[in-house]
């Protein structure tokens, strides 16, 4: 097992709630998505319930989707982000979300084999937005190496 693993938060602000018909493509995506992020190299680990998703989780507010997954490098993230499965949503996220003001997505290391809980991932997120990006909350646009 590594030593340091990378663990990511992504937030989205629903224009209409998960059942409406302007959802139901994005909805009809995610198991696709999911299973593209799961074979993808580097993955490790996502937060899911039951469903398989993490739709039905809410911390943050019945209209904002969380996404926490945790991934052997930033390379490997970025890779799965940025390849042609996933970007194809990515160009398409305004017929489902709002565009939000403040950063969505954040970037830490963790020991490997730790397991990011909402709360610290939430925790992490509103360092990146108090802070701006450090080696402890950080974006894919500024990273940061994991600790020696």
């Amino acid at each position: 097992m590594a030593k340091f693993e990378l663990a990511q938060l992504n937030i989205a602000l629903m224009k209409e709630p998960l059942e409406s018909p302007i959802m139901a493509d994005f909805v009809a995506n995610l198991e696709r998505i999911n299973a593209l992020a799961e074979s993808s190299a580097g993955f490790v680990w996502r937060l899911q319930t039951d469903d398989g998703d993490a739709t039905g989780l809410r911390p943050m507010g019945d209209d904002v989707l969380i996404n926490i997954s945790v991934w052997q490098d930033v390379a490997s993230l970025s890779a799965y982000v940025y390849g042609a499965g996933h970007v194809e949503i990515m160009r398409r996220r305004r017929e489902w979300f709002d565009k939000m003001r403040e950063a969505h997505l954040v970037l830490w290391w963790v020991p490997g084999g730790h397991r990011p809980t909402e709360a610290e991932a939430i925790a992490r997120l509103e360092r990146l937005r108090t802070n701006g990006p450090t080696g402890d909350a950080f974006t894919l646009r500024d990273t940061f190496p994991h600790p020696q």
